[in-house]
């Protein structure tokens, strides 16, 4: 069983959403970038700290990283480089003509995000997501596709805390992994 894929937002997790002065948090920093299509820059805050927190969930091995975002291979080439992460995958998700990011009173994403998932689990961080969704969650959880679920708030971001819970989530399933294999839990330590 592989690890879960850890399927990661951008705007509202790792671009927190600008104040009413139109500026990012302190502890982020300002950058212009020219995303794909486009032909003048858009301002976007990161936070430094964010790369090397990521680097260290990703060095677990205990989720398989995934950009799951409308910034789509932008993420990996603008976005990812930011911060020092490495290349990583992204869900190739469509461009939908919508005007609200809940057309069917759930996160868009979620369709096509259960489509690519198959029967993998999965933790999906996203700052979006409504009551739907974490019915969703439940549900594919119940049928054996371990599913979670974390939300930062857009105007924060992603915080150390969230990255605790997403190695708090995966690790029971690396355990999983290890008693299906008939690892004894000894051997797991060493």
């Amino acid at each position: 069983m592989r690890p879960p894929y850890l399927l990661l937002d951008v705007d509202g997790v790792l671009i927190p959403f600008p104040d009413a002065e139109d500026a990012g948090p302190a502890t982020h920093a300002r950058h212009d970038v020219v995303p794909t299509g486009r032909n003048a820059a858009v301002t976007i805050w990161l936070n430094p700290a964010h790369g090397p927190l990521l680097k260290q969930v990703i060095r677990t091995g205990l989720v398989t990283p995934v950009w799951c975002t409308s910034w789509r291979q932008d993420a990996t080439t603008l976005i990812g480089p930011l911060l020092g992460l490495p290349n990583l995958p992204y869900v190739d998700l469509p461009h939908p003509q919508i005007t609200t990011s809940h057309p069917n009173g759930y996160l868009w994403k979620r369709d096509h995000v259960d489509a690519w998932l198959g029967d993998a689990p999965a933790i999906w961080v996203d700052d979006d997501f409504t009551s739907l969704d974490h019915a969703w969650a439940t549900e594919r959880t119940a049928r054996g596709q371990t599913t979670a679920l974390v939300q930062p708030d857009p105007h924060v971001g992603l915080l150390a805390e969230h990255l605790v819970e997403i190695l708090v989530r995966a690790a029971p399933l690396a355990v999983t992994k290890a008693d299906a294999q008939g690892i004894p839990r000894e051997a797991e330590a060493v």
